[in-house]
């Protein structure tokens, strides 16, 4: 959660210059309140002695454990001294040293067989023996009497997230200082977000028992009432953010849409050759009730690889056009964008012609804008858009430009939104006279989408029914590392699929040929490091061009075999894509380039090289490329990852799931969530400290339905003055901006 504005007094005047300066260097810390809410990351039991057997070579450490033996010895004929010190855990040992008299003389005056502390330190090797080389330590059983030492003993031993500079200790007795400077005062001026009601209806402890009880708890009782109070205040704060702003959004004037009666809506549905799924229907009812609304759409489609979300996507384009309005539909890539409307005006046929010779008398205009395109093509699509001839104008970031204008854009569609940041959206719902409606399409979320899906942010579809005629798919992963025969079988098998008449795809994480070794414009990064799971240097990733030319020389000899990726020029990159899909080609290696909207049925295997350096989102995407026909799909996931580690275990999910909300948990449990506020996507800038999206999902649906009747009553909170303090903390101004364009 954030900063609480109450707490807001600066970490110096209450643990010093140096403290704070290290503080706000390198944990981030800068306020009372920042301290107070930067909570233990586990607990240890006081006389619990921490396992010694597994310790990591060359990383930081702290240790729970007790000195077994002590021992001075001299060097450099007598003028140097060395104190070594042995302490164990009862299964394990650790070697402690120090040098210099000074220090000598009075480490061994301490450190005496059967004294127990906390040792941290760098773990280092002398003589093949672990060891901490002038290790910071505080002995956990100083010299107190028998009474004070036994309840100090018994009670829970709080770690927290610290560094080098600064051991978890040392950030236990500022944290101390800081609760008993504020318990003198009475916790004046503390603005506690929870209304008194709330507090008792759950059975909540007060804000200043939480802050004792999280950072000094008795039992670990203690420490399960605190972090079920903190996860209300985080979940509670949230909510009540988000309920604001759903009821703002509803307060919004936008068009209502609706599809005509005897419209182009119905003239498509009525030449389709073949059933709407039950899931399709359904999806397509919600979404012609939100846009016959007079506040905005805000909708998340999420939808398997496969499932149909353009056709539903499609029919809301159309209700649109047939209430006189336009769409915009946005997609990440130019391949993307041509696939998009090539498939469209296909389906449309003489629908996607209106005005035009031999056109429908029905239709409309389905336009392509990319940058890439010629003048005359781009002078006449954005006079398509700006006159209102065209109803659906599809394109890349083109869209976005300054240039761009639509006479009436009534709806955006946005395509694989995990490929676009808020700004980008927000710049093309801008070019509305009023806002639009917004449909935003995804197969797997990323983390950050899960969260406020789950925090009830999004209205959500789900499209869970794959379409008559879709073909299971089949993952396995090609450990190379340690069966080195598996990659070889792996491209028997892609000749197998080309000599039964199908095609394959193989992908790489860059192009090749360069001298960053980066994946090259259009192209998405592939996930993954530089440094092996040793810390030795990884080889770099490899690449579409190199891949290709081994392949054309070796296992795939004979195959008609072409490359794909975003460094070709677009007509190169249409010509490809057109010989691929006509069947002209039989392996197409290529990038990412190919992971969203690429639709050729017959292609029933793909290869995918480096697996590991992808995230779980792009495999799950990329995957769907194949089993879009009538037979079924193989996916190979070629790695070097040790079996066991992360990556590995990333890989085996995918393998074993082809559930893309499950993928999505996966990679948020992986991942985190990130800062659901914020621009960060994951990982470190969660605004979360005890909260789990995934974990507490209960909290947070309970907390929803507290804010949204809070809300309701009491829209300005003129009645909680305390959970405004907590908003404006929660809420500084790169996240207020985050929700209003959100």
């Amino acid at each position: 959660m954030g900063r609480v504005t109450a707490l807001s007094e600066p970490l110096a005047k209450a643990v010093g210059g140096t403290t704070a300066k290290v503080m706000a260097a390198h944990l981030d810390l800068h306020t009372i309140g920042d301290l107070l809410h930067h909570y233990p990351r586990r607990y240890a039991e006081r006389g619990e002695l921490t396992r010694l057997t597994e310790l990591p070579l060359d990383e930081h450490v702290t240790v729970v454990a007790e000195v077994a033996d002590a021992r001075t010895l001299s060097f450099n004929r007598g003028r140097g001294l060395r104190l070594e010190v042995t302490v164990t855990d009862g299964a394990g040992r650790l070697q402690l040293v120090f040098f210099g008299s000074r220090a000598v003389r009075h480490h061994e005056r301490v450190l005496v067989p059967g004294r127990r502390g906390m040792f941290a330190g760098k773990v280092g090797v002398f003589n093949r023996r672990l060891q901490l080389s002038h290790p910071a330590y505080e002995l956990l059983d100083e010299e107190s009497g028998d009474e004070a030492a036994r309840e100090f003993a018994g009670r829970p031993l709080p770690l927290y997230p610290a560094c080098k500079q600064l051991e978890s200790w040392r950030i236990a007795k500022s944290v101390g200082v800081v609760l008993d400077s504020q318990e003198a005062t009475g916790w004046s001026g503390l603005a506690d977000p929870l209304p008194p009601a709330l507090l008792g209806r759950r059975e909540l402890l007060p804000l200043p028992e939480a802050f004792e009880k999280i950072h000094r708890p008795r039992s670990t009782a203690d420490v399960t009432a605190a972090r079920t109070r903190l996860k209300w205040d985080e979940a509670f704060v949230l909510q009540v953010a988000l309920a604001r702003r759903r009821r703002a959004a509803a307060q919004q004037a936008a068009v209502p849409r609706r599809p005509a009666r005897d419209g182009l809506l119905a003239a498509f549905d009525a030449r389709l050759p073949f059933t709407l799924t039950e899931g399709q229907r359904r999806v397509g009812d919600e979404i012609f009730a939100d846009l016959a609304a007079e506040h905005p759409m805000h909708r998340l489609l999420q939808g398997e690889v496969g499932s149909g979300k353009t056709l539903v996507a499609l029919r809301a384009m159309l209700a649109v056009a047939d209430s006189g309005g336009q769409s915009a539909l946005l997609a990440p890539t130019e391949v993307l964008a041509q696939q998009h409307h090539r498939s469209l005006t296909a389906m449309l046929g003489d629908l996607a012609e209106g005005g035009m010779l031999g056109g429908s008398e029905r239709g409309t205009r389905v336009e392509l804008l990319t940058g890439s395109m010629g003048t005359a093509a781009r002078r006449r699509a954005l006079l398509a858009a700006a006159t209102g001839e065209a109803g659906i104008v599809i394109g890349t970031h083109a869209l976005i430009e300054d240039v761009v204008s639509f006479d009436d854009l009534g709806l955006v569609v946005v395509d694989e939104q995990h490929r676009f940041g808020v700004e980008q959206r927000d710049a093309l719902r801008a070019k509305g006279e009023r806002p639009p409606h917004l449909l935003v399409m995804t197969a797997t979320p990323i983390p950050r989408t899960v969260a406020m899906t789950v925090f009830g942010d999004l209205e959500t579809s789900v499209l869970d029914q794959l379409p008559e005629g879709r073909s299971p798919i089949a993952t396995h992963v090609v450990p190379v590392a340690d069966k080195p025969h598996f990659l070889t079988r792996a491209w028997e098998r892609v000749t197998e699929e080309v000599a039964g008449g199908h095609q394959a795809y193989v992908v790489c994480p860059r192009i090749g040929d360069d001298t960053g070794g980066g994946s090259g414009t259009g192209d998405q990064d592939a996930a993954g490091g530089t440094d092996g799971p040793d810390g030795t240097e990884r080889r770099p990733p490899l690449a579409v061009l190199d891949v290709a030319e081994k392949l054309v020389a070796g296992p795939l000899a004979g195959l008609r075999t072409a490359v794909l990726h975003g460094r070709l020029a677009p007509d190169a990159k249409d010509d490809v894509m057109r010989r691929f899909a006509a069947g002209e080609v039989d392996v197409l290696v290529a990038t990412t380039v190919i992971e969203v909207g690429v639709n050729v049925p017959n292609a029933t295997a793909m290869v995918i090289m480096d697996a590991d350096r992808f995230g779980v989102s792009q495999l799950h995407q990329l995957r769907g490329r194949v089993g879009r026909g009538s037979a079924p799909g193989l996916c190979l996931l070629v790695t070097d990852a040790a079996e066991g580690g992360a990556a590995r275990t990333r890989l085996d999910a995918v393998a074993a799931t082809t559930d893309g909300f499950e993928l999505s948990r996966i990679d948020l449990e992986q991942r985190r969530e990130g800062d659901v506020l914020g621009a960060a996507q994951s990982g470190g800038r969660s605004s979360l400290r005890v909260l789990a999206v995934i974990e507490d999902e209960d909290v947070i649906a309970e907390a929803r339905a507290e804010a949204a009747a809070l809300v309701d009553r009491d829209p300005d909170l003129t009645g909680v003055p305390g959970l405004r303090t907590a908003l404006d903390a929660l809420l500084d101004a790169d996240r207020e901006e985050f929700l209003e364009k959100g």
